[in-house]
């Protein structure tokens, strides 16, 4: 795994808003007394659907809620990279699985749809608006090329389809997510192969349950 650290250019402070810190207060109220540090997760992933990547002021601010060392914070912010250290796209990241799956499905020519698009890695566009990273197995492999695209997944991807979707947005849309192709789910491109007699599972081959006689449960006298 990369090191992961926190971005060079902090803001000066951070605070909950009025809503996540109430879902903040909620969370830490599910845990017993003495086992609050066990929100930290949660409250962190507050922080980034409210900031959309994590601070390191945000950290002192978990940490107090918590009564939990900062350094103890910051372990965990580093070591899930489902959170985000430095800025990202205020309206959309992508997330492009570069994986083998992915990778022989065409991943490289998503690359390049969205340097060009987008601009390099790991850094957000001009406009501040988009941001991609390469990331490992997002677990879709049945439906790769695959992205994650803020909290969506948009699977059976081409450049020309990342393309629109990447447009779409800009435009102030909200594409749909899910199969570009229009897959129901991971099921294979088509028709069904397979359990396509509907007798199979309806219920309509199942026979009456027949039980042996038992004998009657001796009573205690």
């Amino acid at each position: 795994m990369s090191v992961r650290r926190l971005a060079k250019n902090q803001p000066a402070s951070f605070a909950f808003s009025q809503e996540a810190r109430e879902k903040a207060d909620w969370w830490i109220a599910k845990f017993p007394a003495g086992r609050q540090q066990s929100a930290v997760i949660p409250l962190l992933w507050l922080v980034q659907k409210q900031e959309g990547w994590v601070c390191e002021p945000a950290l002192r601010v978990v940490a107090g809620l918590l009564s939990m060392p900062v350094i103890r914070v910051l372990e965990i912010a580093t070591f899930y990279t489902m959170f985000q250290l430095t800025p990202v796209g205020t309206v959309a990241h992508v997330q492009l699985c570069g994986t083998t799956p992915c990778m022989l499905r065409g991943a490289n020519a998503l690359k390049a749809v969205l340097s060009d698009k987008i601009g390099p890695k790991d850094h957000c566009s001009a406009d501040g608006k988009f941001s991609w990273e390469e990331v490992e197995c997002l677990g879709a492999c049945a439906n790769a090329p695959m992205a994650a695209i803020n909290d969506y997944y948009h699977e059976d991807l081409t450049p020309e389809s990342l393309a629109g979707i990447v447009d779409r947005f800009a435009a102030g849309d909200a594409p749909a997510p899910g199969s570009a192709i229009g897959r129901q789910g991971s099921a294979p491109v088509g028709d069904p192969l397979t359990l396509t007699d509907p007798s199979l599972y309806d219920g309509s081959r199942a026979k009456p349950l027949s039980l042996p006689n038992l004998p009657a449960p001796a009573t205690a006298e």
